[in-house]
C-alpha cells in the first residue's frame, strides 16, 4: 500500500513542478524596428547609429548586443549628458526603446570602411529572449535629424 502512495506523490510533485517552470505563460515580446539610420560618419573609425525598437508584446525584453560587419558595435546609455557603454537596455512590454541623437545610441568603432551617404549598413540586434533581428540602416547626411513623429516608413 505504501508504494502506490509514494508513486502518486511523485506524480503529483512532478505535475506541480511542471506548472511552476514559467513556461505556462504565453506572454512574449513582439519586436520590430523603425526609423533606423546612421549619420554619415565624420571620422574614418567611428560612427553612431539610431533606431527605435517597438514591442507590441506582453513581455519585456532587453537589447543585449549588436553585431555588424561594418565594425565593432556597442550599446551606449546617455544619462545627464554623459554616455557610457552598457551591457543591455530594456525594451518594455507594449512600449519602445528609442536610440536617438543625444540619448541612448549605438556606437560603431573600428569601422572596416567609412560608410557614405546612400549606402546601407547591416546590423544584427541580439536580445535576452527574442530571436535576433537584422536591420538595414541607411546612411544619411551627417546633419540629418528625423522630423517629429517620424516612423521610418
Amino acid at each position: 500500500m505504501r508504494r502506490p502512495a509514494v508513486a502518486a506523490a511523485a506524480v503529483i510533485g512532478a505535475l506541480v513542478l511542471a506548472g511552476c517552470d514559467g513556461s505556462g505563460s504565453d506572454a512574449a515580446a513582439e519586436l520590430s524596428v523603425e526609423a533606423a539610420y546612421m549619420p554619415q560618419p565624420v571620422s574614418d573609425t567611428m560612427a553612431a547609429g539610431f533606431l527605435t525598437i517597438a514591442n507590441k508584446g506582453d513581455a519585456e525584453d532587453e537589447l543585449t548586443s549588436v553585431t555588424s560587419a561594418a565594425g565593432e558595435v556597442t550599446v551606449h546609455e546617455t544619462v545627464g549628458g554623459t554616455m557610457k557603454r552598457v551591457d543591455r537596455l530594456p525594451v518594455p512590454a507594449r512600449g519602445e526603446l528609442v536610440l536617438e541623437s543625444g540619448g541612448n545610441h549605438l556606437m560603431f568603432e573600428k569601422l572596416t570602411h567609412r560608410p557614405e551617404q546612400g549606402e546601407t549598413v547591416s546590423v544584427e540586434l541580439h536580445f535576452a529572449h527574442s530571436d535576433p533581428v537584422t536591420v538595414e540602416m541607411p546612411v544619411k547626411p551627417a546633419t540629418y535629424r528625423p522630423t517629429a513623429g517620424h516612423t521610418g516608413h
